[in-house]
């Protein structure tokens, strides 16, 4: 997994708390003046998540104010960008004259080289933020400056690819290991560099490279958001996204192995049968789903006929679905202390977890 740290004021007596919680903030973020109503009893809770050089810290805390003035940061100054997914709550900030007031699914971006002052709103806040080195971010730090104190949603566009990238990674942190997160930082650099370029209008600032990962990310997306419909096809994801079959087949060919779920030799149609398995074999693995007939769980991840599904199973486990749903709920105990089924596959089909697919 990740490397992760959690902070949680509850383990601490009431009246260190605060102390406590200004030092995660000075370590994860920059020097800050921190102030609250409630700093007498503060309640918090963060994790630390290591994500290559940046860092990313699902977090939920009461009424508070940040202040980053000259003074701490000619103390010190990590040289990164500050980007805060607000998820529920209310935020201000203030960079001089320049005020903007966030509630839920809005970003607000800070540089951690000029002076800001936040105040969040009675409502505890719950966020996910990221720090990012400067030197990562694909984008001339003049045209950053010009997003700093704008409102960027996470509703819709990039922003939505963004939020959904953080949640997965903030969610499935333990799905990850330490040697992925310089891939995983790039990844979320290009997510950024996409984001503020939507909000200027400007994606040709972006380099080739990062625009071709973040066109490819938007298609995985996409995907992933379809693989119910049984018209999901290669064709039909190219029309989609304006490119060509040929293209869209180039764009998973030059996609390196690991990143994002692509699998070394996966073709866009591979990788469509790949996800739609996996789905499918975390419902036969859900005990909640157990009574659900197999040409319903079939249908559900886009398998229009059940002896297609049936033959493509078997081809990818080694078994037919109706014995990997009985292994999976007779091992339901074994699989809470690890046991793994005949040919790899994990049982027990933790939601939400993947399930490796044999080639």
């Amino acid at each position: 997994m990740l490397n992760e740290t959690l902070f949680s004021s509850g383990d601490l007596p009431a009246g260190d708390r605060f102390d406590a919680w200004r030092e995660v903030m000075d370590r994860t973020h920059a020097p800050m003046r921190l102030e609250s109503p409630r700093a007498a009893d503060f309640q918090a809770r963060v994790r630390l998540i290591e994500v290559g050089p940046a860092t990313v810290w699902p977090a939920t805390f009461e009424q508070l104010v940040f202040l980053r003035t000259p003074r701490l940061i000619r103390r010190a100054d990590p040289e990164q960008y500050h980007l805060s997914l607000l998820i529920a709550g209310e935020g201000h900030v203030s960079w001089g004259r320049v005020q903007n007031t966030y509630t839920a699914l809005d970003y607000h971006v800070n540089d951690s080289s000029r002076p800001y002052h936040i105040w969040t709103g009675e409502q505890a806040i719950t966020s996910i933020g990221m720090e990012l080195p400067k030197a990562l971010l694909p984008l001339p730090r003049s045209r950053v400056d010009e997003v700093l104190g704008r409102r960027l949603t996470a509703k819709a566009g990039p922003g939505a690819l963004l939020a959904g990238f953080l949640r997965q990674l903030s969610d499935d942190a333990d799905s990850f290991t330490p040697s992925d997160g310089p891939r995983l930082a790039t990844v979320l650099a290009d997510l950024v560099g996409l984001l503020f370029a939507h909000a200027l209008d400007d994606e040709r600032s972006l380099e080739p490279e990062t625009r071709t990962r973040a066109l490819t990310l938007r298609i995985k997306e996409h995907i992933l958001r379809n693989l119910h419909d049984p018209e999901l096809t290669p064709t039909s994801v190219a029309e989609a996204h304006h490119i060509s079959r040929g293209y869209l087949h180039r764009l998973f060919r030059e996609e390196p192995a690991g990143r994002r779920g692509v699998e070394d030799g996966d073709t866009p149609a591979g990788y469509i049968r790949r996800r739609r398995l996996e789905g499918a074999a975390r419902d036969l693995a859900d005990p909640a789903l157990s009574a659900v007939p197999l040409h319903v769980i079939a249908g559900r991840w886009g398998f229009g006929r059940p002896a297609e599904f049936s033959r493509a199973f078997r081809a990818a486990y080694g078994m037919p679905p109706s014995e990997h749903r009985r292994l999976a709920l007779a091992a339901l105990g074994g699989a809470a202390l690890g046991e793994v089924a005949p040919g790899g596959a994990a049982l027990g089909g933790v939601p939400g977890a993947e399930v490796p697919v044999r080639r």
